[in-house]
């Protein structure tokens, strides 16, 4: 029996989410369904890292075993098979303990904020016609980095041991037409960034104050952060692995 990596990346307008629930369908359902239609078997999928509804990913994984030899062939045709929002981009045998929830290193996200109306963008990009300051924008982002404990930026009924997070990376960054905020972290909470995107817009726009952040940080009260960002603008854009798991 072999253990599979299989990357993907989706446009996530549309879906309950990641991983399979009874809401609707799921990416995780949909490329169950592909597999099992192509190879005429059953697949268990174990996912790397949930998104939200109408949450996108660039890079995603599941693992599954199976005594199948997967090839170019295979690849072509589960593409085929599967919705022009999901593609899978390929399929790599690793070491039967590998699992792609708990080796993974780190995980990175990108929360886009456009300031002016595209239609192009609707489904990808928060519209944000805000004056907003930049600067204290930066300098909120580079604060988080001091903290570990992020329960504030937490939603409720979050079935976690800790509330614990390693920021590595938390930066504001313009980028064409789009105002980006890029964080990578070993481990993020149920709706943390779209959280932290929103009470950082609060204290750009002069709303609540840089000290205000320091507090709700330490208060560890989900109830005074602001979650108002919508899923739509969320992008997991990376899930790193150490590379001794690969075959």
């Amino acid at each position: 029996m072999q253990r599979y990596f299989i990357e993907l990346a989706y446009r996530g307008t549309g879906y309950s989410g990641f991983q399979i629930q009874d809401t609707g369908a799921t990416i995780q359902s949909e490329l169950t369904e592909a597999l099992q239609t192509i190879f005429r078997q059953s697949f268990q999928l174990t996912g790397s890292s949930r998104t939200d509804a109408g949450v996108h990913a660039e890079q995603n994984y599941f693992h599954f075993d199976t005594e199948l030899v997967f090839t170019d062939k295979h690849l072509y045709n589960l593409n085929a098979v599967l919705s022009k929002n999901i593609a899978v981009k390929q399929v790599r045998p690793v070491k039967p303990e590998s699992h792609c929830r708990f080796d993974a290193v780190s995980r990175t996200y990108r929360y886009s904020i456009n300031r002016f109306k595209d239609p192009f963008l609707t489904e990808t990009a928060w519209l944000y016609p805000f004056a907003i300051n930049k600067a204290i924008l930066d300098e909120s982002a580079a604060l988080l980095m001091e903290y570990a404990d992020f329960t504030s930026f937490s939603k409720r009924n979050t079935q976690v041991k800790t509330f614990n997070c390693s920021i590595e990376m938390s930066q504001w960054v313009e980028r064409d037409a789009l105002l980006l905020y890029e964080v990578r972290s070993n481990r993020f909470l149920r709706g943390m960034i779209r959280g932290l995107v929103a009470t950082m817009l609060k204290v750009a726009r002069g709303s609540i104050t840089i000290n205000d952040l320091r507090n709700i940080l330490a208060a560890r009260d989900c109830s005074k952060a602001d979650f108002s960002a919508p899923a739509h603008g969320l992008c997991l854009t990376k899930v790193a692995f150490p590379d001794t798991i690969f075959c």
